[in-house]
């Protein structure tokens, strides 16, 4: 089994609804994203995903939320965007764009601080 692994970084800001302190308060973060891809094979290249198109569509997704106000994106509009429901987010749609027969995502890592990290990850049939 391979694993390959990118990481990024982006700022946004937000507010967790109903929560009883201070982070139901509007806020900001210096998000650090990783995303890690698993496969069983090599491609051709001797590659699992090629870096350079991964990192194209992770960066597809961080522009959506980099410096901007998460509870103002449409799926956070119900659903409070805290950092495990942020990874499930850059899951979700990387999974769509990525996943086949040979490569999949296998976990994304978002942190909100130096000490405080949140993952999504699925088991792999």
């Amino acid at each position: 089994m391979y694993e390959i692994m990118i990481k990024t970084h982006f700022s946004s800001a937000h507010q967790l609804r109903d929560y009883p302190g201070d982070c139901e308060r509007l806020h900001g973060h210096n998000y650090h994203l990783e995303v890690f891809c698993q496969c069983k094979e090599l491609d051709t290249l001797g590659m699992g995903i090629d870096f350079k198109i991964l990192k194209a569509k992770v960066k597809e997704l961080v522009s959506q939320l980099d410096h901007y106000n998460l509870n103002e994106n449409p799926d956070f509009q119900t659903l409070n965007p805290s950092a495990e429901n942020i990874a499930r987010w850059f899951y979700d749609r990387l999974k769509a764009k990525i996943n086949n027969d040979r490569v999949w995502i296998s976990r994304v890592n978002i942190w909100e601080t130096e000490g405080c990290r949140a993952s999504y990850f699925e088991s792999q049939k």
